[in-house]
């Protein structure tokens, strides 16, 4: 016998026998859309962003253009978590969220690490440069060991450092995070996909931009001079935007973020990111022959880098195997 219907406002709860916040996705990004609504008509959201942009005076990146090329296809990297290589966090209940330094659902574990505060701007190309509203963005990075969630060996339980938040009406997202390490073979980075609307989030194929955000040398150095980050120095100086197997292309003309902040109030990280959907995204995907985490092998030779420790017999870009331990 089904359940009764259960109510929460003036929208029936999708999964009735569950808690509010075991109501999925889709339950969750609905939610968010609506107080966000209250917001707007409150004159909020135009006050935060105007308040946000008023930031310290700090560190900085090259300018990110408001009118610009679109930002370039990138891969997905091995450990993407949106389901096309195995683990997906975009299935699970609570995964839209603006802070993203803790896991959610089985495990509170918090990333440690300086913090960061990303702001992405994305912009519709195809509708005149229109801010997208509306749009999902899903961004995940590395924690200050240079480990990801869901995949790196102990971390196969943890989901942090991963997060989807709705566009508003000026194309803006925010999220509450940590610092990314460098790690072995790559440039300091962050990845996100763009996806056209709610109901297409949990579908890693409808995706219309897969991308990264490449971060400035002088934040980094400042970073990775302060504690828990060692590792990291020695790595940033085997690399650089140049040589690096995603950004190399143009020294991440349209991917380098301005950052402002300090180590002590921490930093806000901004990129202004042109979509057009009048183009074929041609990004996403784990590369099928392994490579650098997150990064990938450079096109047509062999992959650099270090990746971080799979769980046993699970080799990066493929779906974990039957011993795999569970939650990866």
């Amino acid at each position: 016998m089904n359940p009764p219907p259960r109510w929460f406002g003036h929208r029936q709860l999708p999964r009735p026998e569950e808690d509010l916040e075991d109501q999925g996705l889709s339950f969750d990004v609905g939610t968010l859309i609506e107080r966000r609504k209250v917001l707007a008509g409150m004159g909020v959201g135009t006050l935060a962003f105007a308040l946000a942009a008023c930031s310290p005076t700090g560190t900085q990146g090259s300018p990110s253009p408001s009118t610009a090329a679109e930002i370039p296809d990138e891969t997905a990297g091995p450990y993407p978590g949106d389901g096309s290589n195995g683990p997906d966090v975009l299935e699970q209940s609570g995964i839209v969220r603006s802070d993203i330094r803790s896991s959610f659902g089985t495990s509170t574990t918090t990333a440690e690490g300086i913090e960061m505060t990303l702001e992405l701007k994305i912009v519709d190309m195809a509708n005149n440069n229109q801010p997208f509203e509306g749009v999902a963005v899903y961004v995940w990075h590395c924690d200050r060991s240079g480990e990801y969630s869901m995949y790196s060996s102990g971390l196969e339980n943890e989901n942090y450092l991963r997060g989807v938040q709705v566009a508003d009406a000026e194309g803006q997202v925010r999220y509450t995070s940590i610092f990314p390490a460098c790690y072995a073979g790559r440039w300091p980075h962050i990845h996100f996909e763009v996806y056209p609307d709610t109901g297409s989030i949990t579908d890693h194929t409808t995706a219309i931009a897969t991308s990264q955000v490449a971060l400035p040398q002088e934040t980094c150095t400042a970073v990775y001079a302060t504690t828990g980050y060692e590792q990291s120095v020695k790595n940033l100086q085997g690399v650089s935007l140049d040589s690096d197997n995603v950004f190399g292309d143009d020294s991440g003309a349209t991917q380098l973020a301005t950052v402002t902040g300090d180590t002590s109030a921490g930093y806000t990280v901004r990129l202004t990111v042109n979509v057009d959907t009048n183009t074929e995204a041609t990004g996403g995907g784990a590369p099928g022959g392994g490579g650098a985490p997150g990064g990938g092998g450079a096109p047509g030779g062999m992959p650099t880098g270090r990746p971080p420790a799979l769980p046993d017999g699970q080799q990066p870009g493929t779906a974990p195997t039957a011993s795999a331990p569970a939650g990866s």
